[in-house]
């Protein structure tokens, strides 16, 4: 089986047919049979849909027509399960939904009801059949829910969350307790477990603004993954190891280590072994906007993330009041001045960030049920060129930036090698 894979697709406008990146991209993604991209925004026409009073970041939409012009690079596998997909609320996601159902993308990730949404989805190939199953970990208010015999199910995405918290040594906690107690900001919170509404009193836990506080051992961040979100996708693999040759996993995460954002934390690391403990074949990672490092685990790929392929933030046309005031301004603003302002005169932000701009296409070859040959190509997002070009992918042959991903990447006990054409073959220990 032969698979190519980008990361993010933040496509804001109609691309052309002619651009030279497309034409010489999409031999290369066209040499895997799976071929899958992150689909980075919402597809509704402008006014047709409300938009959600929190968004991704930036509240984004585009028009459906830009499936049609992102499949000239020859995808035919997607998810649009990430942290846009409530952008423009329940209509927005629904939108979306049908617009990727009737372009002909397996997509997986997003449903009607948590069931659908968890469900995997199958793409037919002429070497077998395979199995996308989408998580994403940025997902607070967007989680579908299930159907009962009596509650209709609510659409959204199948989550990914963890269980997040901060141990601290008792001197921390106390002073912490301290703290709280002079400041009163967790006085409701007090009269509530007073009154046995907040699941009883435990002095050795302490919340504020959502993070709870431990007293431990030692002065620590702890993530896991949920157990829930674990055993659901567990059962989807193992339906999907009835059906499916192969099973590809995908993963939105913009969660960072501590100290490092082009490392994946460790409840991600978790969360990925499990996947290929429990049947998967390959996990295809997404979402923090970086190329993260390649690990080879029990002889199947880990592409922790896969950063962006296109990127064009600045074609946003219309925003709503929300996005306006979070930068002191109103939608009497122009959105060119609401994007100058946020960005200081477009000298910050992931359109400036050159690493946001660097990314490699992976294609990979398996058989039963192992990865055999990795080959990267380098790409870089061009942000030099005309207005039409500016965000789109380039092949580059003589990317510095290999140098820095190769050390990330070894690492994992992956070693990059370049070859003559400017491309990296991966080599590990089997």
């Amino acid at each position: 089986m032969k698979f190519t894979a980008v990361g993010d697709v933040l496509i804001g406008r109609r691309l052309n047919a002619e651009d030279k990146g497309l034409k010489e991209l999409a031999p290369i993604i066209n040499k895997g049979e799976v071929k899958f991209f992150n689909l980075e925004t919402t597809l509704n026409k402008v006014g047709e849909c409300y938009a959600s009073e929190n968004s991704g970041g930036t509240w984004l939409r585009t028009n459906p027509e830009v499936l049609d012009d992102v499949k000239m690079y020859g995808f035919n596998m997607t998810s649009f399960n990430n942290n846009h997909a409530m952008d423009y609320s329940f209509e927005g996601l629904l939108s979306t939904l049908d617009k990727v159902e009737e372009s002909g993308l397996v997509h997986a990730g997003v449903g009607r009801n948590l069931a659908e949404a968890a469900a995997p989805k199958y793409l037919d190939t002429p070497s077998g059949r395979v199995a996308l199953i989408s998580l994403n970990s940025d997902c607070d208010f967007m989680i579908a829910s299930e159907q009962t015999n009596i509650m209709k199910g609510r659409p959204g995405v199948n989550p990914l969350r963890h269980n997040h918290y901060v141990e601290l040594e008792a001197e921390d906690f106390d002073a912490l307790t301290r703290i709280i107690k002079k400041t009163g900001v967790n006085i409701q919170r007090e009269m509530d477990k007073r009154d046995g509404y907040y699941g009883g009193v435990d002095d050795t836990v302490e919340e504020v603004g959502g993070l709870k506080f431990k007293k431990g051992e030692e002065t620590r961040r702890v993530r896991t993954c949920n157990t829930q979100d674990l055993e659901r996708v567990k059962k989807a693999i193992y339906e999907a190891q009835l059906q499916a040759d192969y099973i590809v996993i995908s993963v939105h995460s913009h969660d960072q280590n501590a100290g490092d954002p082009m490392e994946p934390t460790p409840y991600l690391e978790e969360f990925v072994h499990f996947c290929i403990d429990n049947g998967a074949h390959c996990v295809i990672g997404h979402g923090p906007h970086l190329l993260r490092p390649i690990e080879i685990y029990k002889g199947r790929p880990i592409f922790y993330s896969l950063g962006d392929f296109v990127l064009q933030l600045y074609n946003v046309e219309v925003a709503p009041e929300e996005f306006y005031n979070q930068y002191g301004l109103t939608a009497k603003s122009t959105v060119h001045e609401l994007l100058k302002t946020r960005s200081k005169d477009f000298k910050i932000g992931l359109m400036q960030k050159e690493v946001m701009n660097q990314t490699v296409i992976p294609y990979w070859e398996m058989k039963d049920g192992k990865v055999e040959s990795i080959t990267l190509y380098p790409v870089s997002i061009d942000m030099n060129g005309n207005k039409a070009e500016r965000g789109l992918p380039r092949l580059d042959k003589d990317a510095k930036f290999m140098d820095e991903f190769a050390r990330r990447c070894a690492l994992y006990g992956t070693t990059l090698t370049k070859n003559a054409d400017g491309t990296y073959s991966c080599s590990w220990k089997k």
